[in-house]
This record gives C-alpha cells, sequence and structure tokens, in this order.
C-alpha cells in the first residue's frame, strides 16, 4: 500500500487501511528512525504494558496468588522501612544506596 499523509499541528495522522490492517487504536506510540531522510515508522508497546505483562507471567509461573504476593510486598516494605529508618545510638540510621 501506497499512501500520502500531511503534516497537521504536528501531527501525523495514518490511512484508515493502515489503522484497520494492523489494529492501531488511538493513543498508540511510535518511534521513528531516521534513515538519512527516509523516515522508519515503527509502533512501540508502553513499558508499563510489558512490565505488568512479564510480572503476571512470573507471579502464575511461581504459582503466587495476587493477595499472597501483596501480603508479601507489605512485609518487605516494612522490613526495608525497618531497616532503613531504624534508630542506633538514639539517632536515626540512613543508608545512601
Amino acid at each position: 500500500m501506497e499512501a500520502t499523509i500531511q503534516l497537521q499541528s504536528g501531527a501525523l495522522a495514518l490511512p484508515t487501511e493502515l489503522c484497520n490492517k494492523y489494529a492501531i487504536k488511538d493513543g498508540a506510540t511510535f518511534r521513528v528512525i531516521d534513515l538519512d531522510g527516509i523516515f522508519l515508522l515503527t509502533p512501540t508497546e508502553p513499558m508499563v504494558t510489558t512490565l505488568a505483562l512479564e510480572i503476571e507471567r512470573a507471579r502464575v509461573q511461581a504459582g503466587l496468588s495476587t493477595g499472597k504476593m501483596l501480603k508479601t510486598l507489605r512485609a518487605e516494605r516494612k522490613r526495608y522501612h525497618k531497616e532503613k529508618y531504624s534508630r542506633k545510638n538514639g539517632r536515626k540510621t540512613s543508608r545512601v544506596p
């Protein structure tokens, strides 16, 4: 397919045929690569979505329930806070990472 697109108010609109063919929705993000005046446009997946899917995959693989994972997270936060902000010799201690 070949199409002409026009820059308007700093935005490019893709042809409807391409959006339908590749299931591109409003708000999709793309990476633009400049190949010496030839622009390569590639869709990107937001990192948050990728990380969320990876965490979910690891959770299922480990056989953890969401409740168990949250309980463990709370315990780790409590341990970290106690370790980082506990008082030794009457003074607050803090480690610099």
